[in-house]
């Protein structure tokens, strides 16, 4: 099927004519309070006469903000539109006092979130099938929260999904080290910090980023989060860290109970999570299908024309299967 999708060549003009007055006169938003009191940020818009509604569920330190070409392009296609920032990111509430830290304090937290969203924001707004599109961190979510309760979406297609991270290392060695920080934590009296290596906000150049080969959507992506630094998100905590990996764990755990048919999209050149992982986990799942975006680095949705394309076609042709 051929879908209406956006350029990178007028994409800055598609921002100014379109984008953005979309995103003023169709696009609503809101907030609720997710598990523990935690108040969540949500946008969402329903074109007239659509059949179909995705629910995305994004990755680690995005912001739904980020997801505007996306959302404009899914809406220009007939699709519904929902999507909720996590709690510790983009618009949502932060849980501790670095606003910088990447947190959370149970990787399940995320997935009874995304099931509250569904239930309290979605339902009341529409009973039309509901399809889950996730990318990264938001992958692993999806899942859980699709294995919890099978009923709540038709198909998920998961893009560049994290079932395990890179640097890829032994399950017993990845408990040792996070261990350690996690008591390096406690004997500084610190309820979070961050982990080896990890620090605030701080933009990588275009020739140094590891998420896309798209200088223009790379561009915008960053000028976004310099106009809006209430949604910057700098590394991760060892708490977070450590709720990832069982997280993470469940999935793979729990992968062949899937109900639901699955897309997993795969960037080939992922260098962010760890695809041998990914792949394992992708073939247990019992209603499955494997796709690799050859040479794609692991932001599919702002990528350059030919891998987005790629990937958007293929997920938006598995929902319209259904």
């Amino acid at each position: 099927m051929v879908w209406n999708l956006t350029s990178e060549q007028q994409l800055e003009e598609t921002y100014r004519q379109s984008i953005e007055p979309f995103w003023q006169s169709q696009v609503h938003s809101g907030h609720w309070l997710g598990k523990h009191g935690v108040r969540l940020n949500y946008a969402w818009s329903l074109p007239k006469g659509c059949e179909r509604v995705v629910v995305i569920s994004s990755g680690r330190i995005e912001s739904l903000l980020k997801y505007k070409e996306l959302v404009f392009d899914l809406f220009s296609n007939g699709l519904g539109v929902f999507i909720c920032d996590h709690r510790g990111q983009g618009l949502s509430e932060r849980m501790t006092s670095d606003h910088h830290h990447g947190y959370v304090a149970n990787f399940n937290d995320y997935v009874d979130d995304l099931i509250s969203f569904v239930h309290q924001q979605v339902r009341v707004r529409t009973r039309l099938p509901l399809h889950l599109l996730c990318h990264s961190m938001g992958g692993a979510i999806g899942v859980l929260a699709a294995l919890r309760e099978p009923d709540l979406f038709r198909r998920i297609v998961v893009s560049a999904p994290m079932f395990g991270i890179r640097p890829a290392m032994p399950g017993w060695m990845a408990s040792g080290v996070i261990g350690y920080w996690l008591l390096v934590n406690r004997v500084r009296r610190q309820s979070a910090g961050y982990f080896f290596g990890q620090k605030p906000y701080a933009p990588a150049p275009f020739g140094l980023n590891k998420l896309t080969h798209s200088a223009v959507r790379y561009r915008i992506f960053r000028e976004l989060y310099a106009a809006k630094p209430e949604i910057q998100l700098g590394g991760v905590t060892s708490e977070w860290l450590h709720a990832a990996h069982r997280g993470m764990a469940e999935v793979e755990s729990n992968a062949h109970l899937l109900a639901i048919p699955a897309l997993v999209l795969s960037a080939g050149s992922d260098s962010v999570v760890d695809n041998r992982r990914q792949k394992r986990v992708a073939d247990l799942f019992p209603d499955g299908r494997f796709h690799v975006v050859e040479h794609a680095r692991h932001e599919l949705f702002i990528e350059t024309d030919s891998h987005r394309n790629e990937a958007l076609t293929l997920a938006m042709d598995f929902i319209a299967e259904d």
